[in-house]
């Protein structure tokens, strides 16, 4: 009999924790994912309608998938109370850093290595690194709160972001490296890190941009790899080699001004349907977006994102802790560079980097990760609505 009253109570426990956190959930917060997912889905069907012959949902298919992955993930991370990633954050450091190592001994693809291939999926470390560094630098700098101002805390943070963001520079997929460098600042400044230590930082960043871009190359020693000179040196002049080194610059710019107010529709879309616009399902599917639905589609989209930004920064007024706040911070801040460089470049004032749509380029990695850091701002709101019993 008393072996049959504790087995009622662990799933009644269970039950009522469950209840708790469906409670305060951020409702706003959900349903703005669901309706950018919805939305990249539908974009997603229209501009890859003709990419396969005789499967126009062929993209569609496989992405419903990689949501249901990601909802699985998302729902799990969600039930999982943030702070306890914060004692296991040097594991998931060295976790980072082995699936950032390993990508070095798979094919390389298109001339780089950034995918796994697991056979009925491609796997993207980096997009996992970045999530895996949020929760190591919130970490970290909770641990030293009270050493925040010190030069020492600092550097220690810079060098655990600086080793994972290296090997993705190398891979070389800079449009990461750049996001991760994102999320490091943003820890910092909500961390409570000096100024003078962020301008310093600043300073030397340009300094370190000058040395790869200028210095270095002046003396002889190329950092870079001779396509990213091209895409650097075609932002700067776009006009340079329309037809080669800034061709996919160009035909970007070409569909999105050609989309005007309220677009050209799906089989107007002669950018996107004549596959003069290169990865349009991927890297420049907003560039599709604004030739098929214009100026009042692309702009549908920028709201959502805002609104997610927003109820991203009101999980950071909420958060329980420093480090839930930190985590939520590099999130968000994440997601907005994420997006705005991925928009900068499809319209020309940001250079060319691969850097994916959140919740609407085509990929599964992509997909799960974002979902995946969504599911930390709803971990985290929910603990402070909790502490706060509201």
């Amino acid at each position: 009999m008393a072996t049959r009253v504790v087995q009622a109570e662990v799933p009644s426990s269970f039950a009522a924790e469950a209840g708790a956190i469906l409670r305060r959930l951020d409702y706003v917060l959900l349903g703005v994912m669901a309706a950018l997912i919805a939305y990249g889905l539908w974009v997603l069907g229209a501009v890859s309608r003709n990419d396969v012959p005789g499967e126009p949902d062929y993209y569609v298919i496989r992405q419903a998938i990689n949501v249901a992955l990601g909802t699985t993930a998302f729902v799990a991370v969600t039930f999982v109370n943030p702070e306890s990633y914060r004692r296991y954050r040097k594991p998931l450091y060295a976790a980072a850093l082995f699936l950032l190592t390993i990508v070095f001994v798979a094919d390389a693809i298109r001339g780089t290595q950034r995918w796994i291939d697991i056979g009925f999926f491609r796997f993207q470390p980096s997009e996992v690194g970045k999530i895996l560094l949020v929760l190591v630098l919130a970490g970290y700098l909770a641990d030293c709160a009270r050493r925040i101002e010190e030069w020492r805390t600092t550097l220690t943070a810079v060098g655990l972001a600086a080793l994972p963001a290296f090997l993705v520079f190398i891979e070389p997929d800079f449009g990461t490296a750049l996001i991760y460098a994102a999320a490091l600042a943003a820890a910092l400044f909500v961390a409570g890190t000096r100024w003078s230590h962020l301008l310093a930082l600043a300073g030397g960043t340009v300094t370190v941009a000058l040395a790869i871009l200028w210095v270095l190359p002046t003396a002889g020693l190329e950092v870079l790899r001779p396509y990213q000179v091209e895409r650097l040196t075609g932002f700067l002049n776009p006009d340079l080699d329309p037809s080669g080194a800034t061709y996919n610059v160009t035909q970007s710019v070409t569909a999105v001004g050609s989309g005007g107010l309220d677009g050209r529709g799906v089989a107007g879309a002669s950018q996107t349907n004549m596959n003069y616009l290169p990865e349009h399902a991927t890297d420049f599917i907003f560039s599709s977006l604004a030739e098929q639905r214009g100026f009042l589609g692309a702009s549908l989209l920028l709201l959502l994102y805002a609104l997610l930004v927003w109820r991203g920064i009101k999980t950071i007024a909420l958060a329980p802790s420093l480090f839930t706040a930190t985590v939520a911070a590099a999130t968000v801040f994440a997601l907005v560079v994420q997006v705005f460089v991925n928009v900068g470049m499809t319209i020309g004032i940001a250079p060319i980097t691969g850097i994916p749509l959140p919740f609407v380029s085509y990929g599964g990695t992509s997909m799960i990760a974002s979902m995946v850091m969504v599911g930390l701002l709803e971990a985290i709101h929910v603990r402070g609505r909790l502490a706060g019993r509201s």
